[in-house]
């Protein structure tokens, strides 16, 4: 059996970052593609190439040798200024100089050995092309930009996100937004470049087993899971989800957004999130009661006056029903009545506005943003995604102060009526999902009306956009959709429902955008209205609770504004209220960080 070999060498000068010290041209010498860091490959000989292809009645292929190397180098080129050669447990190694980490390591080799050096720099490739090093990458040159040193910034973000959570995309991407805004912050204070190491790492993590029987006596396994994230500012509080998308990344990036959120909104409280993979969709009553007392017997262990205190909530597939099957475990295994439990039924004591505060603070806070570009939501063309609490009290906030909300959406597409809802059609519409129907069922009643199977309701024209259903559910296609529907502002109401790439297209577009975690931060203000009723021993009744809960948001968007301002940005700019909020609520966590020490 023949072999034969064509050994072209490429030769292509790369920079190595050196530092302080400054940079130095290397050459990465990329040979045969072999395994071994050793192993010789013989010469080619063309004359003898060809007369063993005669003497197999092979008839030998052009060399395309020059056009192979010139597209390879093009298509390299981005790759090998970022790389550098170094000896790794005596094997020469290319690296990544922003990662410090050789090609290997950003993907498994499926045959098990170290890979050939094109492997490896194709493995390379498709790490620098990655969100993560890109990410990294900006966060150097904005160091070198603005005159800090290295150690200021990338080291942080790659030691606590690139190297110990890679895989983690939903966290990443939240963390991403608020280090991006916190670049001038920490060249202002850079005693706060170790605390903000620090407040990416949750406090505490639980991860446990679910078993529940279903109604036909079979057994399931679901997984639970609690991040307490950071108490620096008082006690845990944070929602519970079920869902079948919950895993370990969305439950630290909720748990990230709620802790910052819940000091935007001035509350002594840390943040927390928890869940499971549970989906309540389909489970009859006695299912979800048997899931809800297997979940609390393991969480009763973590929380409570005697553990974390730990506060939680409602969230998607978690209403008043489950809390009370939840609550009613605890109180059993506990025999303590006081809640460690949010939104109790409405005869044993919540405030008046707990179930709509959060939707009807995401309009109050958009009308705030209006007021200062000289506008009203009075006759304004809003469009809602979502169907869930916060999308529907949305929609009733929406129609009492004169907008035009025209969509609603669930899993399965959205629904458009373009002479827009009014309180009647709303109430058809919270009648069609309590009983789980589609929303399709509306058409029935209001023929004009259209639903969209599997579409989004972002192509729609509009004034005004309402992301209110879950995470990444407005990408870079829709968020360029919005712009070509007249679009000139997006309130977010569900937790970061924007991706990175959508946002950005809302910044070149000069489209106000108003994140998450200032815009839907109106449950948590409730939460911190109950615990003033319950010291002062009073109960507001909901007109009082809707003028506080105006006035909170409104310090909310203020405060945002003046936090921006103090660190050079400008009110007019698209990222004003991103950047604003993500400082503010920092410097509160970050403060009481510091001066409790590193604990």
């Amino acid at each position: 059996m023949c072999a034969f070999w064509d050994v072209p060498t490429t030769v292509i000068t790369a920079v190595r970052e050196m530092g302080a010290g400054g940079e130095e041209e290397i050459d990465l010498e990329l040979g045969p593609g072999d395994d071994g860091a050793g192993a010789a490959a013989p010469q080619f000989n063309p004359d003898t190439h060809a007369a063993l292809m005669e003497q197999h009645g092979m008839k030998p292929n052009p060399r395309k040798k020059k056009k192979v190397v010139k597209k390879w180098r093009d298509e390299w080129a981005e790759t090998y200024k970022w790389a550098y050669v170094a000896v790794h447990e005596g094997t020469p190694r290319i690296f990544c100089s922003v990662c410090k980490e050789y090609g290997r390591k950003h993907r498994r080799n499926p045959y098990g050995n170290e890979g050939s050096r094109n492997m490896q720099m194709s493995a390379l490739e498709e790490h620098n092309n990655s969100l993560l090093h890109k990410e990294a990458l900006r966060l150097q040159m904005a160091s070198k930009d603005k005159g800090l040193g290295l150690i200021d910034l990338r080291p942080v973000f790659i030691k606590a996100i690139l190297q110990r959570d890679p895989h983690e995309l939903e966290f990443i991407q939240a963390v991403q937004e608020v280090v991006h805004s916190l670049e001038p912050v920490l060249s202002k204070m850079p005693q706060f470049v170790h605390v903000l190491e620090r407040l990416l790492e949750p406090e505490r993590v639980i991860i446990f087993r679910v078993p529940w029987v279903d109604d036909k006596g079979e057994a399931h396994v679901n997984r639970g899971f609690r991040v307490q994230f950071n108490q620096a500012l008082g006690p845990y509080k944070g929602g519970l989800r079920f869902h079948p998308s919950v895993n370990l990344s969305i439950m630290k990036f909720l748990a990230f957004e709620q802790t910052l959120k819940n000091s935007l909104s001035s509350l002594n409280l840390g943040g927390a999130k928890g869940g499971s993979d549970f989906d309540p969709k389909g489970k009859s009553e006695n299912e979800i009661v048997r899931f809800c007392q297997s979940f609390m017997e393991e969480l009763y262990r973590h929380i409570g006056p005697n553990q974390a205190p730990d506060t939680p909530l409602g969230d998607i597939g978690v209403g008043p029903r489950e809390i009370g099957y939840l609550f009613g475990q605890h109180r059993r295994l506990t025999s303590q009545y006081e809640g460690m439990l949010g939104i109790k039924g409405v005869q044993w004591g919540p405030s008046n506005l707990r179930p709509e505060a959060t939707g009807y603070g995401v309009v109050f806070y958009a009308k705030e943003v209006l007021a200062d570009l000289y506008k009203d939501l009075k006759g304004l063309r809003c469009v809602v995604s979502g169907a869930g609490k916060v999308a529907m009290y949305v929609l009733e906030k929406l129609i009492a102060f004169g907008a035009v909300p025209v969509t609603i959406s669930d899993s399965r597409g959205y629904l458009l009526d373009d002479e827009g809802f009014d309180y009647g059609k709303l109430a058809l519409l919270r009648d069609i999902k309590v009983h789980n129907k589609s929303l399709r069922e509306y058409t029935k009643s209001y023929p004009r009306a259209k639903y969209n199977h599997d579409g989004k309701p972002w192509s729609v024209k509009c004034d005004v956009a309402f992301p209110c259903a879950t995470q990444n559910e407005l990408k870079h296609a829709d968020a360029m959709a919005l712009v070509n529907a007249g679009c000139q502002l997006v309130i977010e109401g569900a937790n970061m429902p924007c991706t990175v790439e959508a946002i950005e297209v809302f910044r070149k577009s000069k489209i106000v955008f108003g994140p998450g975690k200032a815009a839907n931060a109106g449950g948590v203000a409730i939460q911190g209205l109950e615990m003033l009723q319950s010291t002062n021993h009073v109960q507001w009744n909901s007109e009082d609770v809707d003028i506080k809960l105006q006035e909170i948001m409104k310090d909310i968007y203020q405060k945002s504004l003046k936090a921006a301002n103090d660190f050079g940005i400008v009110k007019g700019s698209p990222e004003v209220l991103v950047h604003g909020a993500n400082i503010a609520s920092f410097l509160q966590v970050a403060q009481a960080m510091l001066e409790q020490g590193c604990v």
